[in-house]
């Protein structure tokens, strides 16, 4: 029954994306079957056989075995938080990124991560009929985050028409940046983590393809490049590939920055960003324990996490789980989305292991993407510095379709890998 469920959840997520398309007639569902049978077969493949099951694995044993390495440096400069059994969150999670992006930084530098991206983007493009662009954007937010890929992406924001600005913004809401899924891996089982990145890839597309279509022409499918005298449209291969060769012509004559240069400003930016994700989840958990308080006030029995719990009741129900499993998931939905993936995951690590192994996978998926409230300001801020007042405009009123699409990527995902784990 519950399998059954599962299977209307998946149809009824992508409904919900049809009945809410600013163009239903636009959609290409051609290209949308494509993407929705490329992730049954991803989810079928990493979860079912043996030999996917060991790739997932493996990968999840390279970032684990990445953290542990990190806690070398970390035990160096604070051996008391490493030696405490369990370590606190800052220590386990975001610690260490501080090596984890210089890592990821130094094969940008020396071109490593701006080939991968290129060859998996065109892949991409040919195999689903997608833009050009918009399939390297979903490949470089996956490496490089949401804030970091628009911002390289920023000369060819700045060419495109606004509809298309719109479909990348609401992209956004559903990537994982590689340098934290070491993080992730840390407090929820690696092998969904894993499962969930390239699903995720593919259900973002899919997604605000239903929601947002646009029609590129080919003289607008184009890879933007800036050359010495002005910017012009070229055929070039990635958003990054368009940053490098920025970057290269300013190179001719002013050299490269010097790696280790480069290295202290990586490693300071990682630094930011931990002070930034610590600050988010102190501030969340204290406003909504501070919520729950007034709430209390008014009846014991009110809270946060129950009301967002009916309210995404039904959605977590249609992932297969029972009644009562699915108010408590429901319940993790909301806190997630009104705060962050990372406070979720605090609170569920230490008993993840004992939930059923459904379960366990349709929350690791869900969790596993940067769909909040949060992100949508970190969005919109960004574009307000990259693009004109009529494109921010635009973003602005469709702050709903931003979120509604952060949701769904996260809800398909979800359904789509429930399907193959009991």
């Amino acid at each position: 029954m519950y399998l059954v469920v599962n299977i209307i959840g998946v149809f009824v997520f992508l409904a919900i994306g049809f009945l809410c398309s600013k163009d239903r007639q636009a959609i290409k569902w051609r290209s949308i079957s494509i993407m929705l049978v490329i992730n049954l077969v991803i989810a079928w493949f990493l979860t079912s056989f043996s030999v996917g099951r060991t790739l997932v694995g493996g990968a999840s044993n390279l970032f684990n075995g990445l953290v542990q390495v990190a806690y070398q440096g970390i035990a160096f400069a604070l051996p008391d938080w490493v030696a405490a059994k369990p370590m606190n969150f800052v220590t386990s999670a975001l610690l260490p990124i501080l090596m984890i992006i210089p890592l990821f930084d130094i094969l940008t530098y020396i071109g490593v991560l701006p080939w991968i991206i290129k060859w998996i983007g065109k892949g991409l493009s040919v195999v689903t009929g997608q833009p050009k662009f918009e399939s390297f954007f979903a490949v470089e937010m996956m490496f490089l985050g949401n804030t970091e890929a628009l911002a390289i992406s920023s000369l060819q924001l700045k060419q495109m028409k606004p509809a298309r600005d719109l479909t990348l913004a609401m992209m956004s809401m559903s990537c994982v940046t590689a340098s934290i899924i070491g993080s992730y891996t840390s407090l929820m089982p690696g092998q969904f983590v894993l499962t969930a990145i390239p699903i995720n890839i593919m259900n973002a597309i899919l997604i605000t393809n239903m929601l947002n279509p646009v029609s590129v022409t080919p003289a607008e499918d184009i890879i933007v490049k800036l050359t010495d005298q002005d910017a012009r449209a070229e055929d070039i291969g990635s958003g990054s590939e368009a940053f490098a060769q920025e970057v290269t012509r300013e190179d001719q004559t002013t050299g490269k920055e010097p790696f280790f240069s480069f290295l202290g400003d990586s490693i300071i930016n990682a630094g930011k960003l931990i002070l930034i994700i610590t600050a988010n989840v102190i501030a969340f958990v204290a406003l909504a324990a501070l919520v729950d308080k007034l709430l209390g006030l008014v009846n014991p029995w009110l809270s946060l996490e129950h009301i967002l719990g009916i309210v995404m009741f039904p959605f977590a129900w249609l992932l297969g789980l029972d009644n009562g499993t699915a108010f408590q998931f429901a319940q993790y939905m909301g806190t997630k989305l009104v705060t962050n993936e990372f406070v979720v995951m605090g609170k569920v690590t230490e008993i993840v292991n004992t939930f059923a192994p459904h379960y366990k996978a349709v929350l690791t998926v869900f969790l596993t993407s940067f769909a909040n409230f949060s992100t949508i300001g970190m969005i919109i801020g960004c574009f307000k510095g990259l693009v004109n007042r009529e494109k921010n405009e635009l973003i602005a009123r469709n702050v709903g379709y931003l979120l509604l699409s952060g949701i769904l990527v996260s809800l398909l995902s979800a359904a789509i890998v429930g399907l193959f784990v009991w």
